[in-house]
């Protein structure tokens, strides 16, 4: 491979802008995008390739000691890496959240990474800060519809922020679960608060034994995470058990009060609209009294699901969101942002004063930077790109978007249900659904003893299982699978097809093609022979 010269007049050459559209570089990023483009269009997987042959080309840890021509470099991209890469872009790749980006994503990226700012401070990032305060306040506004003269006091408030950008749900959700802990332990009296005295002297100082947070299980893993990060515990994580997908608000009221009941505090009681595994919304309403009977935080997790609020047809499903304190929304999901771009959104704006950092040379006591209420400190503009597709898009433009992926799902549901070969598990309540496939003479399976159904849902998890990686392999559409717990089997867990239509590229007969190609694989299998040779016997 040929190396650059070792100079410093060859490493100016790579910081500075091409001289015109014939040099080298010029040439490079035209080539790079062409291939992009090239890829976009391809199979989800488009090279048969197994991991283990990948991780060769990157199993050399020396860092290399003599420079390299960007021209050779951006090749070895091309074929290591691009060449490699799953395909997101594809209307058949339905199996997980990250989805197809609108084209204007890419050259809007260019300004992103030419002008480099960092949002820690105004003096590394000046406009992009107001436009982020900006961008939050768009956001708040969907999900709290304040009047005008509340975002004009608080939206570019020195003392006041309506949320917080950061990379993505799991921050978020740590950011609105600490701004809870620290405003719940906050100073009195001689006690300077928890961020300051720690949560063994706030314990003390409050009368606690421990503090709690109450999720279903169908919360996000990012919870765990969050209450072992803020010295909780995860065995202070009261995760409900949720055999209709959602968290039932009469059993989180007496697990409150019994965990209260124990010496404990109750900090937060956490919905989710738009659970990863099956897209359900918990009951936000409800479980907005809940949390205000027991007098704790009331957080929404709505990484997935808050895009509905776009929707004047379906925002309803999401119906009390507006009485959470927080709440977490990925733009990076269903607003068709590039990874990276998570919120969490205060609806009070002093809120976030409980976790306000200061530091001489960088965060000054006073100042706007976006930094002193943030986890993460240097962060990127990714504002931007979000609120460049607001204005793209626009309100009625994402409605159009949300609607068609939500009719989509109703659709492909429609189409499981008329296919003898299929079982749908969990409808879908946004766009998110699951299944399983199911022979024909097992269609009464639902009905038959516990000990049958455990010996045949069994050899269906295989079956499942086999098909799924057999359908990834193949690279032509991927669909992903869970393993979830189901009432019509004595909420017994098995493992399911999970669907996620989020690519408004994504056609009924795409979805038609997906069946067929399982199903096809289904047949060869053993198990799908077997079975439909003896389950009548077995049923019987």
């Amino acid at each position: 491979m040929a190396k650059a010269e070792v100079s410093l007049e060859h490493l100016f050459r790579v910081f500075t802008k091409p001289e015109n559209d014939d040099s080298t570089l010029a040439k490079i990023e035209k080539h790079l995008s062409d291939n992009v483009s090239d890829f976009l269009s391809q199979h989800v997987v488009t090279k048969k390739t197994s991991l283990e042959e990948i991780e060769k080309d990157f199993s050399d840890a020396s860092i290399p000691s003599a420079p390299e021509f960007v021209s050779s470099h951006a090749e070895t991209l091309l074929n290591k890496l691009v060449a490699h890469s799953v395909n997101t872009y594809s209307p058949t790749f339905i199996g997980h959240m990250t989805s197809a980006l609108p084209y204007f994503h890419l050259p809007l990226s260019k300004l992103l990474v030419g002008l480099n700012q960092n949002l820690v401070k105004i003096e590394t990032s000046k406009a992009f800060t107001p436009l982020e305060r900006q961008t939050l306040g768009m956001m708040h506004k969907l999900i709290y519809g304040g009047e005008a003269s509340f975002y004009a006091k608080y939206l570019h408030s020195a003392r006041h922020s309506l949320g917080a950008f950061c990379s993505g749900g799991t921050i978020a959700n740590i950011t609105a679960l600490w701004v809870a802990r620290n405003k719940l332990m906050g100073p009195e009296g001689n006690f300077r608060g928890i961020n300051v005295e720690g949560l063994v002297s706030a314990y003390k100082h409050y009368g606690v034994e421990s503090l709690g947070v109450i999720a279903s299980k169908r919360g996000h893993y990012s919870l765990g995470k969050a209450v072992d990060v803020l010295g909780i515990g995860r065995k202070n994580l009261l995760s409900l058990p949720s055999p209709s997908h959602i968290l039932d608000p009469k059993e989180a009221l007496e697990a409150g009060k019994a965990y209260q009941s124990q010496g404990n505090k109750l900090l937060a009681i956490v919905g989710i609209a738009g659970t990863t595994e099956t897209g359900h919304v918990d009951p936000l309403s409800e479980l907005a009294d809940v949390a205000q009977e027991l007098g704790c935080w009331f957080h929404v997790d709505a990484a997935w699901g808050g895009a509905t609020l776009f929707s004047d047809t379906y925002r309803d499903k999401l119906k009390g969101i507006e009485r959470a304190d927080s709440v977490t929304i990925d733009a990076h999901k269903q607003m068709y942002v590039p990874m990276g771009a998570g919120m969490a959104i205060f609806k009070n704006p002093s809120d976030s004063n409980s976790v306000r950092h200061h530091a001489q040379y960088i965060l000054r006591e006073g100042s706007k930077d976006l930094g002193s209420t943030t986890l993460e400190g240097s962060r990127n503009g990714m504002a931007m790109m979000l609120y460049s597709s607001l204005h793209i898009f626009g309100r009625r433009g994402y409605q159009l978007l949300i609607d068609k992926s939500i009719e989509l799902a109703d659709r492909f549901a429609e189409l499981i249900q008329r296919n003898d070969n299929f079982e749908l598990v969990t409808k879908p309540t946004l766009s998110i659904l699951t299944y399983r496939l199911l022979p024909p003479s097992l269609s009464e399976l639902s009905s038959i003893s516990s000990i049958q159904q455990a010996e045949i849902n069994a050899q269906l998890d295989t079956l499942t299982v086999s098909v799924q990686k057999q359908q990834r392999e193949a690279g032509k559409s991927f669909v992903s699978r869970t393993r979830i717990e189901v009432s019509q089997y004595h909420n017994a867990p098995i493992t399911v097809f999970r669907v996620v239509l989020a690519n408004p590229l994504t056609t009924e007969q795409d979805l038609n093609s997906i069946l067929e190609e399982q199903l096809d694989f289904a047949k060869q299998h053993k198990i799908w022979q077997n079975l439909n040779l003896v389950c009548d016997s077995k049923i019987a």
